[in-house]
């Protein structure tokens, strides 16, 4: 009995990793020359190759990243305002650790820590179709976040340590990729009316903002929008039935 449990765990993990992998590395294609980037611009900016990689296994946000870097690099060096702005550009954490509580809570402290850390938008979008489609596990999310996780501060080490072997990386399209990257995330979610609003909504409040606020205040905007849409939709549907 004890070796057929024994078994069916191995076996479960196995297939896991399976599922981890094939669902993860379409959109590497989009993270690597991203950690690239990053590691490059660390270095233009005047870290050490160090202090960089350092900064990506710590933070582990690269839109962070990437603002604390242009912010170091134009001369502003007051912590509190580099920490305070690249709070803002990931306050969208906040809803995304919010649906996924109901699953996070289940588990043991530590293990909600390292999943709040390791929290990113693929990983949660990875996540979320995954416990649509077949319920939560927490060995895939656990996969998902850190197989991300090692990737990415595996590019910024090598764009860190390759930097001036490396061309312009704007030059390969990263401006373009990185969108792509999104939208295979996106598209999969887009399964009905209700999601489709949502995103319809969340684009033109992004838009929109983009074109009428400073900074990077439309990114929250769109994901405070978007939140508020679905309520509404949501609790529509609750009250027909």
């Amino acid at each position: 009995m004890e070796k057929d449990i024994a078994y069916t765990f191995q076996n479960g993990n196995k297939l896991i990793w399976k599922e981890v992998l094939k669902d993860c590395l379409p959109i590497t294609a989009g993270i690597v020359p991203f950690g690239l980037t990053c590691g490059i611009m660390g270095r233009t900016a005047g870290f050490s190759a160090f202090e960089i990689t350092f900064m990506s296994m710590t933070v582990f946000a690269g839109a962070a990243q990437f603002m604390a870097i242009a912010m170091i690099n134009s001369g502003i060096i007051n912590w509190g305002v580099i920490v305070f702005t690249t709070f803002l550009i990931n306050l969208r954490h906040l809803l995304m650790g919010a649906s996924l509580s109901p699953y996070l809570f289940k588990q043991p402290r530590i293990l909600q820590y390292l999943l709040a850390f390791s929290m990113t938008d693929e990983s949660y979008a990875l996540t979320i179709n995954r416990i649509e489609k077949k319920g939560y596990d927490l060995y895939y999310q656990l996969g998902v976040s850190f197989f991300l996780y090692i990737i990415w501060t595996s590019s910024t080490f090598l764009g860190a340590v390759l930097y001036q072997n490396i061309p312009n990386p704007l030059e390969w399209g990263l401006d373009f990729v990185i969108p792509l990257t999104f939208l295979v995330l996106l598209v999969p979610r887009l399964a009905n009316r209700n999601a489709l609003l949502v995103a319809l909504v969340s684009a033109l409040t992004a838009v929109l903002g983009a074109l009428y606020l400073p900074g990077k205040w439309y990114i929250i905007l769109a994901a405070v929008a978007a939140s508020i849409a679905g309520g509404l939709i949501e609790g529509g549907r609750r009250n027909e039935f």
